[in-house]
């Protein structure tokens, strides 16, 4: 009950049409904090609300950990995959993030490319990433 520091532990964003949601899951059972690693799980839905199919092409994270250890990936798709959505239409996937200290921030960007070609890229809104404070 004390005052975090980090964004909230999740987030939602739409650009040109494309909502991103994200929320997040410390993994206590993957953390080693006397090996200074903390590992989280986030999840990441991506809706397609636009009237024409998108595909997101690939992506670019900005992870941010306590220390102002700034951390960029880059890649083609996301989990092997460049997934095509129709109107109307979800993907979801959950990935990792292992960090350095017990709390940080991500937000990046996904690459779109519409039917017609358009390209944009749809923002991810920061969000926070923090293992729950322990009181020996």
């Amino acid at each position: 009950m004390g005052n975090d520091p980090t964004p909230a532990p999740g987030s939602q964003a739409v650009t040109h049409g494309v909502r991103i949601e994200v929320t997040t899951r410390y993994a206590p059972e993957r953390s080693q904090p006397q090996g200074r690693r903390w590992e989280f799980h986030y999840t990441v839905t991506i809706s397609n609300e636009r009237h024409d199919p998108v595909q997101l092409i690939s992506r670019h994270w900005i992870i941010t950990d306590a220390a102002n250890t700034v951390q960029e990936v880059r890649g083609l798709g996301v989990v092997g995959r460049q997934p095509t959505l129709g109107p109307g239409e979800s993907f979801e996937y959950t990935s990792i993030c292992p960090l350095g200290t017990p709390f940080g921030s991500m937000h990046g960007t996904y690459q779109m490319v519409s039917a017609s070609g358009e390209r944009f890229d749809a923002a991810i809104a920061p969000f926070g990433l923090s293992a729950p404070y322990t009181v020996h």
